[in-house]
């Protein structure tokens, strides 16, 4: 038997040894799928009847599968004695066989027709359902067996990045793979790198650095965000213990049909806008809001409510404001109504602040990721905007907003805490 000599990326050493899963995740021109691409042809020709399947959460034809691209190892390998190509699979030396296929077809009792089979190897991973992963796992199980999966992050609780990144079973080897480690990157794609990093700075990160996907492309805060990743504004920061803590509140109802809930925790320091915290919660009672406050240790915190702080609560008939002090809470008087064109201008409020804004990491991501989606509602026949979309995202939006209409840059500590004089800018 020859064995192949096949040059690989130093990042991908790790996936060479025996492992239950195997996992590759990083951004474009890493060369994760070309790795994966050899070792199988490189184990199906080392073990004779190998039985490998490639998939893909929905392959509506072969040329959605990663066939051509095993075809162009075998023969770029020189290794074509004992394999044969057909329309729909690939036999291997030993009378082994790769198939390709979508899980999304599969059902409990189809699924059943890849027992045997040692390796899977699982592409575009970050699409794969949770459903389909659970049906997967159990089927791979022949001695020995592994199952691969290579993906470009879209967000942590995609199924595939939940499983080997978030919850790290046993048995796992996960290795975290970019352009730059790649020996062989392309000057072509070294050019689109470069292109997109000067004209699509908000979708740079996810696309080539395989960071999560916390800017829908064209979103109001998308460049804000990125910008504050490439200064480093997004990271560890601390409240500073003398100066006061500030929540800002979006209002949402009770019940499986209500608004969420959000609220910013931040501090105004010097020049700085600490944003410290974010909380969101949909269909809670407002005890559930004041018990994470309290947890939170932000008992002390002033608290801003928007125009419809003076809304009765749907459940008990008094007012939120009043439902926060009577928790002991101190809360400034909503802000008015400013009706129409209210939202554009917490946007642009937002925006004006955003080169002060730094972000705690950890504590934010969920608030970052909703602003990151924020984005305006259009009429696709008409290229007409129709203003932000009203969706999951526009609640954090809105208590973002609220922050920064009521922003006022500090002044000398005795002034610092007074009752806030509120700017025009509208709140609806």
């Amino acid at each position: 038997m020859s064995v192949l000599r096949i040059p690989t990326a130093e990042c991908f050493a790790p996936l060479l040894e025996r492992a239950r899963y195997k996992g590759a995740w990083g951004g474009r021109g890493s060369g994760k799928s070309h790795f994966f691409g050899e070792l199988l042809v490189e184990e199906c020709q080392a073990e004779k009847g190998m039985l490998g399947v490639c998939i893909r959460e929905v392959q509506k034809t072969l040329a959605q599968s990663s066939k051509r691209l095993i075809e162009g190892k075998i023969q770029a390998l020189g290794i074509g004695q004992g394999f044969k190509v057909f329309n729909d699979k690939i036999q291997t030396p030993g009378d082994g066989i790769i198939i390709f296929q979508g899980m999304q077809d599969h059902t409990a009792e189809s699924i059943k027709s890849l027992e045997g089979f040692r390796r899977a190897w699982i592409e575009e991973a970050q699409t794969l359902s949770a459903r389909s992963l659970s049906l997967l796992r159990p089927t791979i199980r022949a001695d020995g067996s592994e199952i691969w999966a290579s993906w470009n992050p879209r967000r942590k609780t995609d199924a595939i990045d939940d499983f080997l990144r978030g919850r790290k079973p046993d048995g796992s080897i996960v290795v975290k793979a970019n352009w730059k480690d790649n020996p062989w990157f392309p000057k072509e794609l070294e050019a689109e790198r470069l292109l997109d990093l000067e004209l699509y700075p908000e979708r740079y990160d996810h696309i080539w650095e395989g960071g999560y996907a916390t800017a829908f492309e064209g979103a109001y805060f998308a460049s804000m965000l990125t910008k504050a990743r490439q200064e480093g504004r997004i990271g560890k920061v601390a409240a500073d213990p003398l100066l006061p803590i500030r929540a800002f509140h979006d209002i949402g109802g009770s019940g499986g049909n209500a608004d969420a809930y959000t609220i910013w925790i931040v501090q105004w320091v010097g020049q700085e806008i600490r944003i410290l915290d974010y909380y969101e919660a949909v269909g809670q009672v407002l005890a559930f809001h004041v018990n994470w406050m309290r947890e939170r240790g932000y008992e002390k915190a002033i608290n801003y409510l928007p125009h419809d702080g003076v809304n009765e609560n749907n459940i008990t008939g008094k007012r939120y404001e009043d439902h926060w002090r009577e928790a002991g809470f101190t809360v400034e008087p909503p802000v008015k109504n400013q009706g129409k064109g209210a939202a554009g201008m917490r946007i642009e409020a937002v925006r004006r602040l955003g080169s002060k804004m730094w972000w705690n990491e950890t504590t934010t991501e969920a608030g970052r990721e909703a602003i990151g989606f924020y984005h305006e509602k259009k009429d696709e026949n008409r290229n007409v905007g129709l203003g932000p979309e009203h969706d999951w995202s526009s609640h954090a939006a809105d208590s973002l907003g609220l922050m920064a209409i009521c922003y006022e840059e500090p002044g000398r500590a005795a002034g610092f805490n007074r009752p806030i004089a509120y700017k025009n800018q509208g709140y609806a």
